[in-house]
C-alpha cells in the first residue's frame, strides 16, 4: 500500500478524538448510561454503559485474577494497521470512526502494538462476551478431559448429568454439543419469538435443567449438520459442573483464568431461577485479559511457560483439518447461508491456508487468533442488533477485514 498520504502514519496510542459512530444515540451526554435492569441494557441509549458493566445489573459470580499476572507490555512504537475495505484503504483510526467498536487491542508476541476506545471506554472496564465464552466453556470441558473427570468426548450428556436422562440433550454425546450438531430443531436468529427467546425465558423462571429438557425434537442426526444455538452450550457448562463438582466460576477461574495470568478479576451472569452462570454467553472481562487468553491461544496453550491447555486439544477445538468436510470453512453452510467460516468445538474456524480462528459474539465481540504469527486482535461492540448491521455498514464484514489487515501487516493470508 505504498503512496499512502503521510498523515495516514501519525496514529498514537489509544487516539479516540474524532467522534465515533451513533455516539448522541448511544447516550453520549447523559454519559454514556448504565441500564437498570437486563431489558434496558439492550436499549440503544444503554448499549455502551451496559457492556461495560453488566454484572452491577445482575447477579454474578466472580473469578479471582491470578496472583502473578502476565506482563502486557506496550510496544515502543505503534503499529500503523492498514486494510483495504470494498473500493477503499484505510487505518485503525478509519475503523474506529466507520464502526461501533468500543475497544480495538492488537497484540503480537506478548505485547500490544495498537489499541483504541471508543465512547470513553477504558482497558479497566470489564466488557460483556456474549458467544465468546463458549470458547471459553470449551477450554474448560478440556481440561476436564485432560485431567479425567470427562472420560470422553464420546460420552454422552446424561452419563454426567442422570437429570438429563430420556432427554433430546442428555442423549447427545457431547462432541456433537461442542460442534453444534445435536441436531435440535432449534432456530436461533434473534428474533423476539426465537427458539433462543422460548429456551431463554424458560432458564429465567425455571432454571437451566428445565429449559435443557424442553427441546424435544431432532430435526437430523446428530454430528451431521452444523446448527448454531447457545441451547448446546447451556448443556455444555451443566456437564461440566457435574464432572468436576465445580461451578463455572471455580473451574475456569482455577483451570483457565488464574493460569492465562489474568491481572483483573472476571465474572459469570447468573441466572435467577438456579444461580447458575451463564455458559452461553455471560462471561465479563477486560480487554487485557481477553488479551491474555488470546496470546495463551496463540502459543498453543501456554502462558508464562506453563502449558494451560494442552496443544493437542487446542488442534481438536480450532483446526479445520481436524473437523469433519461438513464443518470446515468453504464447505460449512451456517444460519445465513454463507459457507464463509468453518466451525470446530464451540470455536469459530477461519478460512485459508493458515490455521485462524476467532472467538465470536454478538453485537460485535471478538478474540481472533494467529497461531502461527502469534497475533491476536481483540475486538469489542455496540452493533445496532444482535443478528447483524441494522444501520447497514457491514460491521462484521469491515471487522473482517480490518483481521486480514492485521495479518497482512505481518505475513500474508
Amino acid at each position: 500500500m505504498k503512496g499512502w498520504p503521510a498523515l495516514l502514519l501519525a496514529a498514537g496510542f489509544a487516539s479516540g478524538a474524532m467522534a465515533a459512530p451513533d455516539e448522541e444515540m448511544l447516550g453520549r451526554d447523559a454519559g454514556y448510561p448504565v441500564g437498570s435492569n437486563l431489558a434496558q441494557a439492550y436499549q440503544q441509549h444503554y448499549l455502551v454503559g451496559s457492556f461495560s458493566a453488566m454484572d452491577s445489573i445482575a447477579p454474578a459470580c466472580t473469578q479471582a485474577p491470578s496472583g502473578h499476572p502476565l506482563p502486557l507490555e506496550k510496544a515502543a512504537s505503534e503499529t500503523t494497521i492498514r486494510y483495504r475495505f470494498r473500493t477503499g484503504f484505510y487505518t485503525l483510526d478509519d475503523y474506529m470512526q466507520h464502526q461501533r467498536a468500543t475497544a480495538v487491542v492488537v497484540i503480537t508476541d506478548g505485547r500490544i502494538v495498537a489499541e483504541r476506545y471508543n465512547y470513553g471506554r477504558t482497558a479497566e472496564m470489564r466488557m460483556l462476551s456474549n458467544s465468546m465464552a463458549k470458547t471459553i466453556v470449551a477450554l474448560g470441558i478440556m481440561k476436564a478431559l485432560e485431567e479425567g473427570k470427562i472420560r470422553s468426548l464420546d460420552d454422552r450428556a446424561q452419563d454426567y448429568l442422570p437429570a438429563l436422562e430420556g432427554s433430546l440433550y442428555g442423549g447427545t454425546r457431547i462432541i456433537n454439543l461442542m460442534r453444534m450438531a445435536s441436531g435440535a430443531r432449534y432456530v436461533e436468529d434473534y428474533t423476539p419469538n426465537d427458539d433462543r427467546a422460548r429456551f431463554g425465558g424458560i432458564m429465567r423462571k425455571q432454571g437451566a435443567l428445565q429449559a435443557a429438557r424442553s427441546i424435544t425434537e431432532r430435526a437430523y442426526p446428530e454430528g451431521e449438520r452444523f446448527n448454531y444455538s447457545g441451547a448446546q452450550t447451556t448443556v455444555l457448562g451443566l456437564v461440566l459442573e457435574a464432572a468436576t463438582g465445580q461451578n463455572l466460576c471455580g473451574w475456569i477461574g482455577e483451570k483457565i483464568w488464574q493460569p492465562i495470568g489474568a491481572a483483573a478479576a472476571a465474572s459469570w451472569l447468573l441466572s435467577p431461577a438456579d444461580k447458575e452462570p451463564i455458559a452461553q454467553g455471560g462471561f465479563n472481562a477486560t480487554v487485557y485479559d481477553y488479551a491474555r487468553l488470546g496470546m495463551m491461544l496463540a502459543n498453543d496453550g501456554v502462558a508464562g511457560g506453563q502449558q494451560v491447555v494442552s496443544r493437542e486439544h487446542l488442534l481438536d477445538m480450532s483446526d479445520p483439518a481436524r473437523q469433519p468436510p461438513a464443518f470446515r470453512p468453504g464447505t460449512m453452510v451456517d444460519s445465513h447461508g454463507s459457507t464463509y467460516f468453518g466451525y470446530g468445538l464451540q470455536t469459530w474456524i477461519m478460512p485459508g491456508d493458515k490455521r485462524r480462528f476467532a472467538l465470536l459474539g454478538i453485537y460485535g465481540q471478538a478474540i481472533f487468533v494467529d497461531p502461527e504469527q502469534k497475533l491476536v486482535m481483540v475486538h469489542t461492540g455496540v452493533g445496532r442488533d444482535a443478528a447483524g448491521d441494522a444501520s447497514g455498514n457491514h460491521f462484521g464484514q469491515e471487522r473482517d477485514a480490518l483481521w486480514r489487515g492485521v495479518v497482512a501487516t505481518y505475513g500474508k493470508w
